[in-house]
């Protein structure tokens, strides 16, 4: 199966070397950790690539790299797995690492499904940060999830599940991808975004699941974090770190309405 680019020209430039360009303002040298996941925004890269980008710098990117993201099209299965084949950017393929997918798909929540994939693009924009901070490593591989709204209960048997199957594997980096606040003031999204990122940085799932439902917070990928939380957590994860924050305010300086990003390492 082939993934085709549902977004390039839009939330990315589609010319290779035109993205190249973009990903070297973006990304900056930089002393680099082994990371068990990562925090970063899937808006257009002129709204949230410095954010996305700055993160990336910071970590060691591995052979294995497990995407976790919102299902904003609705289309397919609640928790939906990319089974086998290739994703397409402007830099090349990707290819799925069939052994992992296929071992999450066996298990519930997780199903196969590839009709979930064909237009979101929460997962795809981090395909050529990915590319790139890998020095367009020939060995980068992904897994593709994508999650609607479930349960705690479900969060944390999935992340459990991920735990297990990525247990054995110590060159896998867990990516979630999710904004924060959605089209309310800057001073309102600095104020939710604050409890949720607090309870990301003290490493609490349950903690974050309960305060983005209780507050109403409009962050897109709250079931892919508490998941990847769980996960690593049962990794070892021990610590996390806030590397940036910012908001389509701070690029088009309208702070009336703001979506909000931010890219958290958790090591």
């Amino acid at each position: 199966m082939v993934r085709y680019p549902a977004v390039a020209g839009q939330f990315y430039p589609a010319s290779p070397d035109d993205l190249k360009m973009m990903l070297d303002s973006m990304c900056e040298p930089a002393p680099k950790v082994k990371a068990k996941a990562v925090v970063v925004p899937h808006a257009g890269y002129v709204y949230s690539g410095r954010v996305a980008g700055a993160t990336y710098s910071r970590v060691e990117i591995p052979d294995i790299n497990v995407l976790l993201g919102p299902n904003h099209t609705g289309l397919g299965k609640r928790v939906s797995v990319f089974p086998s084949g290739i994703w397409v950017t402007p830099f090349g393929e990707v290819t799925v690492d069939e052994e992992i997918a296929g071992s999450l798909c066996g298990r519930p929540p997780y199903e196969p499904d590839v009709n979930a994939h064909i237009y979101e693009h929460s997962l795809e924009v981090q395909l050529p940060f990915l590319q790139y901070c890998s020095g367009f490593s020939e060995k980068l591989k992904i897994v593709p999830v994508v999650f609607s709204f479930i349960s705690y209960e479900e969060c944390e048997r999935a992340g459990e599940i991920l735990a297990d199957v990525l247990s054995a594997r110590e060159d896998s980096l867990i990516v979630i991808s999710s904004d924060f606040s959605h089209y309310v003031s800057q001073e309102k999204a600095q104020e939710m975004d604050r409890l949720a990122i607090d309870a990301i940085l003290n490493l609490d799932p349950y903690e974050l699941y309960t305060r983005v439902v209780t507050y109403n917070i409009s962050m897109c990928g709250v079931v892919p974090a508490t998941v990847g939380l769980v996960a690593a957590r049962i990794l070892g994860a021990t610590a996390a770190e806030l590397v940036m924050y910012r908001t389509s305010g701070d690029v088009t300086g309208n702070y009336r309405e703001v979506v909000s990003y931010g890219g958290i390492i958790i090591y």
